[in-house]
Order: structure tokens, then C-alpha cells, then sequence
């Protein structure tokens, strides 16, 4: 019997942006040393959320180069976990995050989390959001005419 080569499943086909979460401990002094990690590299960090728990704290961010920060913080002994969060460019006007809100509930998507993004000369206010369906969520805000921005964007 002759064995079919092992497949892996394919990665969004949406425009998308690599993630990183460290796990730390809650304690004084842990983001300090997190980010001075990074003060010595070409590495930049372009958004970042922390969830604080009793006993520890749940660092999400966007580099410019998730591979690097990836190797430099494990290499500091974080534990860290990688996943794909959509970037969406805000729309002008006051109404831009509800808008963003209402394209993917009208594509029957539920959001997890979101945080901004530090905005730069070359790129507006954006914000990352962590949603259950990914390419669900990508195409609703395509179709509606938002910028979804790729990791090569950022």
C-alpha cells in the first residue's frame, strides 16, 4: 500500500499579519525587561495590548518583523505563541470604528479582541482585531472597500 505524502493546511487567503503573545509573569519590572529585549535590534513594535491576570500577564503584539522578535524573545526565555490578527486601516470620519463594527457583524463575525496600532507618517491609525473566522472577516471587509493590510504593509 503505497502512503500518500502528508498535506498541511494552507494559511488564510485573506490579507493578514502575524501576531505574537508572551506569556509573563505578573510581577514588577516584566515589561521593562520585555522591551528592553528588543532596544538593541532593528525590531519594532507596532501595537501591543497586555492582559493582566492574577498570576500572570498576556502580552500581545505587532512587530515590523515578527521573526525576529520571535527569535529574540524566546531567546530571552519568554514563552511565546504566534497567531494571524487582520489589520484594518480606520476609516476618516468619527464613525470609522463603528463602521468596521458593523461590516463584520453583518458578515456574522464575532471579534475576540482589538487593539490600535501606532500610527506613522507612512501609515494611518489601523487596528488589529483577532476574530473567530479570519477569511470571513477579511472578505466582509474587503467587499465593504476597507484596507486590510498584509504583513509586507506593515
Amino acid at each position: 500500500m503505497a502512503l500518500e505524502p502528508m498535506e498541511t493546511a494552507h494559511g488564510s487567503d485573506c490579507p493578514c499579519c502575524v501576531q505574537l503573545s508572551v506569556f509573563l509573569e505578573n510581577r514588577v519590572g516584566q515589561l521593562l525587561r520585555l522591551t528592553r529585549l528588543l532596544q538593541d535590534h532593528p525590531v519594532h513594535i507596532l501595537g501591543m495590548s497586555v492582559d493582566a491576570l492574577v498570576d500572570c500577564s498576556i502580552v500581545r503584539m505587532l512587530f515590523d518583523d515578527p521573526d525576529a522578535a520571535h527569535g529574540l524573545l524566546t531567546s530571552g526565555g519568554f514563552t511565546v505563541a504566534q497567531t494571524e490578527v487582520l489589520v484594518v486601516e480606520m476609516p476618516p470620519g468619527k464613525r470609522g470604528i463603528m463602521t468596521i463594527f458593523g461590516t463584520l457583524i453583518g458578515g456574522e463575525v464575532n471579534i475576540n479582541y482589538l487593539y490600535p496600532l501606532i500610527a506613522t507618517e507612512s501609515r494611518p491609525t489601523c487596528l488589529a482585531i483577532h476574530v473567530d473566522h479570519l477569511d470571513q472577516a477579511g472578505a466582509a471587509l474587503i467587499q465593504r472597500k476597507f484596507r486590510v493590510l498584509d504583513q509586507s504593509d506593515l
